[in-house]
């Protein structure tokens, strides 16, 4: 039996550099985020779709996401009808990838496998796993580490966290929370904890 620890956390709160750690101690990692991006790339499942339902955000065979981003969030039609769509477009594509990764997981008898999902406990997927961590930050922390990003400003920013679940609730519904806002090490250190824990 494979173990399948769920990982999750709101944009900014350290969720890469956890995944980096997991993959350092050979813990196999879906990242979905990743996933998404090679799905929007040349050659990539997602690209005729999103074509067919927003024009405007392909170009040259390749999904700009800057594009889809304006394309989704500024539908004069509704944003939410906009965004369901490309959800029901993007989400059975990144599961059927996950799908595969698990497969090739239990096929290679890996203990364990960690699913980097950044809205895992909204799209409920939280049921495919064993466990889940959270990864959390003080919201100082968070908002620094965001903005210093580039083509990243305050408004972008409060749009993608009124999509995203509370940091409370998530920590409430985790079975383990790493706390990122100190320091690597520590952080490291916790993860490293949890991982002598699920083996």
């Amino acid at each position: 039996m494979v173990k399948v620890l769920g990982l999750t956390g709101g944009i900014g709160m350290g969720k890469s550099t956890a995944s980096a750690t997991f993959r350092r101690h050979h813990v196999p990692v879906f990242d979905a985020d990743a996933t998404v991006h090679a799905l929007q790339a040349h050659g990539g499942r997602a690209v005729a779709p999103i074509a067919a339902a927003f024009p405007d955000a392909v170009r040259d065979g390749v999904v700009v996401r800057e594009a889809l981003r304006q394309a989704v969030f500024e539908d004069p039609h509704g944003q939410r009808a906009a965004l369901r769509r490309l959800e029901r477009i993007v989400h059975p594509l990144v599961r059927a990838e996950e799908r595969r990764f698990l497969a090739a997981a239990r096929r290679r008898r890996r203990p364990l496998v960690v699913l980097d999902i950044p809205l895992l406990f909204e799209t409920r997927g939280e049921r495919r796993c064993d466990a889940v961590v959270v990864v959390s930050a003080p919201p100082s922390i968070q908002r620094a580490r965001v903005l210093a990003r580039p083509d990243m400003n305050k408004a972008r920013l409060a749009s993608i966290l009124k999509r995203q679940m509370p940091d409370r609730l998530r920590r409430a519904r985790a079975d383990a929370v790493i706390h990122t806002g100190l320091s690597r090490h520590t952080s490291r250190r916790h993860i490293l904890a949890l991982l002598r824990r699920m083996r």
